[in-house]
C-alpha cells in the first residue's frame, strides 16, 4: 500500500486520467475527497463494494439451499404420478 499525505486542496493523480483532490478536513477528522474520473471508471466507497460482493455471492447459492431445503421438505409427502407409455 502506497501511503501520501496531502494537505487540503492538495491532489493525486492515478494514472493519466484519475485526479483526487483533499476538499477540506473537518474538526472531527473527516476527509472530504473530490474525484474526477473518466464516466467508465466505477468509484464506490469500500464498504458499498463489499456489500454488492456479499449480496452477489448470497444471490447466487440462495436458490440452490433453498431448492434442497424445499426438497428435503416435500420428500415423502408427494406421490410422482404414474407414467405412462407414449404410442
Amino acid at each position: 500500500m502506497l501511503v501520501l499525505s496531502r494537505k487540503e486542496g492538495e491532489s493525486l493523480i492515478i494514472g493519466d486520467h484519475i485526479s483526487i483532490t483533499v476538499l477540506s478536513i473537518e474538526s472531527n477528522g473527516q476527509v472530504n475527497l473530490g474525484i474526477c474520473a473518466p464516466k467508465e471508471v466505477l468509484v464506490l466507497r469500500s464498504e458499498l463494494q463489499k456489500a454488492a460482493t456479499e449480496n452477489q455471492d448470497a444471490a447466487s447459492t440462495a436458490p440452490a439451499l433453498l431448492v434442497a431445503e424445499l426438497e428435503s421438505a416435500l420428500s415423502g409427502r408427494i406421490q410422482p404420478a404414474p407414467q405412462t407409455p407414449e404410442f
